[in-house]
């Protein structure tokens, strides 16, 4: 249904846009103290577990006072994983599908109940993760490794109040953990199949103000062909990732403190795509690479014994991607892509009275681009130049009124320099009649995603061009029984998208926005999802822990044309995770894990088939004392073979072990 680059250019229907991000540092908490909880920012705050959440209202929150379809993934849950990809993660949650271009480093798409890739939000300790530099302007998650992370919030559903353009399928709250004793540190090393290494360290403090650390990690694997072996893929497409983490933390006051943090990386993948000189899709010479740059820098103060938190924040992200075909003589280099976002935010939480919050704030953020394509573009065509300014305004009430009960409602107003003015809004409600035991949810909300730069002004641009709306609504319910030791929770989920941009086919040269003779974005499409959500977990006996979810999904194009009603591509109607965990009494965990994915479609037609497949995963670990702890893991353990994108190969059985220490 939509169409992110111009048909025409072989380089861009084909290329793996590669914004790899390192791992990130993490000190270990000592077992005797709790973890951090941290806001929005990456700031702390005590007692982080499962059951708080920061994503929903910008601060801690207890989950079962939010009314939002949350997920909330912890460390010791990601240490008990072992995925190394953000995306292998997460592809286990409900109303989660994935859809990746090969192996670990290749474009990975990542679709929240149906929406599309480039409609998630992702943040970092509060820092936006997006590629201006790209059509559609979305995150890729083909390269973020779990490294480092501490915790992951995913926040379903159109939530823009708070968090504006591209959460209208929801939001991806990435947290990472700072130090708490003097001098504290971790590292891991990884061997495995496909001549797999990885490997991180990290090392950091708090003493008296400061805080501080510095973490570096190294990913590399030959990988897989990206076109399918089975369709005569020989070569293999390796990754590499070098990255390097800083963070400096001081308290001027016990009221007043500075956080400042930047991150760097080095990435590079092979990929395959349209040979040239054929043209047939295929083994292809093709790589990339990318260098991505990020800075934050925050002050944190409060104001009236603490009763308004506020905090003041600028951010700079640059996303650099170089992609050359060797066999594109006389010129190999297909693209060329600079892509910053630079954002200036105030954040303020007032706790007005007992059970009664109050999240304001206002944001701006400039956008630009610098791209090209040499190896298509007629010669002496300069590069693409061009950036968009977004200010924005936002706030949200949250109440108490009555014991079990929360409510929430905000409004958001934003002012983009091409479109002009855009108002959304949203309304929450959690009840709990007994202390917990029974949660009721239900929520409304509506999202939007800007135009992107390259959409509003690259030559295919339309500068008329609307931002893309959602509304969306959910309700469930959540039951705790068996004294707590079982929980079941099923939602159901609606979403309408109107305005969805999509690139559009010149039909004449004399046409409006038609003078490059190929074709141009436009506001065209409609999509329509609704849904089930069924998650339980329970503790049958000491040391058991079962966890299971089931996702249906109707995701469908709505649009005026042959394609109205199809079921909108990669995305499996049908989706379920089983994950069963024994530690036994001399501490070894063992664990074994099934993914589902149903049938998809590749294509808005319908025709192109990814049949289903189920995926079976064993781990197990053992604590050797001292901080030191061995694992290991078998992926695939049946050697599925399987496309969740057509003709683009798949991991097959692989086995992996390493060592994690800290101090």
């Amino acid at each position: 249904m939509r169409h992110l680059f111009p048909p025409h250019l072989p380089v861009l229907s084909a290329c793996a846009i590669a914004a790899a991000l390192p791992a990130f540092a993490r000190a270990e908490t000592p077992p005797t103290a709790p973890a951090p909880t941290p806001d929005i920012a990456g700031s702390t705050a005590a007692n982080a577990d499962a059951d708080v959440v920061v994503v929903a209202n910008r601060s801690a929150i207890a989950l079962d006072k939010v009314g939002v379809s949350t997920t909330v993934l912890t460390l010791p849950q990601l240490q008990a994983d072992q995925a190394l990809a953000v995306s292998d993660v997460l592809a286990r949650e409900p109303g989660v599908s994935v859809a990746r271009n090969g192996g670990v480093g290749e474009t990975t798409s990542f679709f929240i109940r149906g929406a599309e890739t480039d409609q998630t939000l992702v943040m970092i300790d509060g820092v936006r993760l997006d590629d201006p530099s790209a059509p559609g302007g979305g995150f890729d998650f083909g390269n973020l490794l779990v490294g480092d992370i501490s915790r992951i919030e995913v926040l379903r559903g159109p939530q823009s109040t708070l968090y504006g353009s591209q959460a209208i399928g929801g939001v991806v709250n990435i947290v990472t953990a700072a130090p708490t004793r003097p001098l504290q540190g971790d590292a891991q090393v990884e061997g495995g199949t496909y001549d797999t290494l990885y490997g991180k360290a990290s090392l950091g403090g708090k003493d008296g103000p400061w805080t501080w650390q510095v973490a570096a990690n190294y990913y590399s694997t030959v990988g897989v062909s990206a076109f399918d072996q089975r369709l005569g893929g020989e070569e293999p497409d390796g990754y590499h990732n070098v990255g390097v983490t800083t963070r400096l933390g001081y308290e001027i006051t016990p009221d007043i403190s500075l956080d400042l943090r930047g991150i760097y990386l080095q990435a590079r993948s092979k990929f395959d795509g349209f040979d040239t000189p054929t043209g047939n899709f295929g083994d292809d010479n093709e790589w990339g690479a990318t260098r991505e740059s990020i800075a934050y820098a925050g002050l944190n103060f409060g104001l009236w014994d603490d009763r308004l938190k506020n905090r003041l924040a600028a951010q700079y992200t640059l996303t650099q991607r170089d992609d050359y075909d060797p066999d594109d003589l006389p010129v190999t280099k297909t693209f060329d892509g600079r892509g910053t976002n630079s954002r200036f935010e105030y954040e303020g939480t007032y706790a007005i009275a007992q059970g009664w919050t109050g999240v304001f704030g206002a944001e701006s953020t400039r956008e630009s681009i610098t791209t090209s394509s040499p190896a298509f573009d007629i010669p002496g065509t300069p590069p693409t130049k061009a950036y968009d300014t977004i200010n924005s305004g936002y706030g949200q009430l949250q109440a108490e009124p009555i014991h079990g009960l929360n409510l929430t409602a905000g409004v958001r107003y934003d002012e983009h320099s091409t479109f002009g003015g855009h108002a959304v809004g949203q309304a929450s409600a959690a009840w709990s009649p007994n202390n917990g035991q029974t949660i009721l949810r239900t929520s409304w909300g509506q999202g939007f995603k800007a135009p992107t730069v390259y959409e509003l002004f690259s030559a295919y641009g339309n500068t008329d061009l609307k931002p893309e709306q959602a509304n969306g609504w959910d309700a469930g319910i959540e039951q705790k029984f068996w004294s707590g030791r079982a929980d079941l929770q099923i939602s159901y989920f609606n979403r309408t998208t109107t305005d969805l941009i999509e690139f559009v086919d010149c039909v004449s040269i004399t046409a409006p926005h038609c003078a490059n003779g190929f074709g141009f974005y436009d506001n065209v499409d409609k999509a329509e999802a609704q849904g089930i959500e069924l998650t339980g977990s329970v503790r049958p006996l000491r040391g058991l822990d079962i966890t299971a979810n089931y996702t249906y999904l109707d995701d469908r194009n709505r649009s005026p044309g042959a394609d109205f009603n199809n079921v909108l591509a990669r995305r499996p109607a049908n989706t379920a995770n089983l994950s069963a965990t024994y530690v036994w009494p001399v501490k070894l965990s063992t664990a074994v894990a099934v993914r589902y994915a149903g049938k998809s479609y590749d294509d808005d037609d319908n025709t192109l088939l990814l049949k289903s497949y189920a995926l079976v995963d064993l781990r197990a670990s053992y604590p050797l004392g001292h901080g030191l702890e061995a694992y290991g893991r078998i992926e695939n353990l049946f050697n599925k073979a399987y496309e969740t994108t057509y003709q683009y190969g798949s991991l097959r059985r692989g086995y992996y072990g390493g060592l994690r220490v800290s101090f």
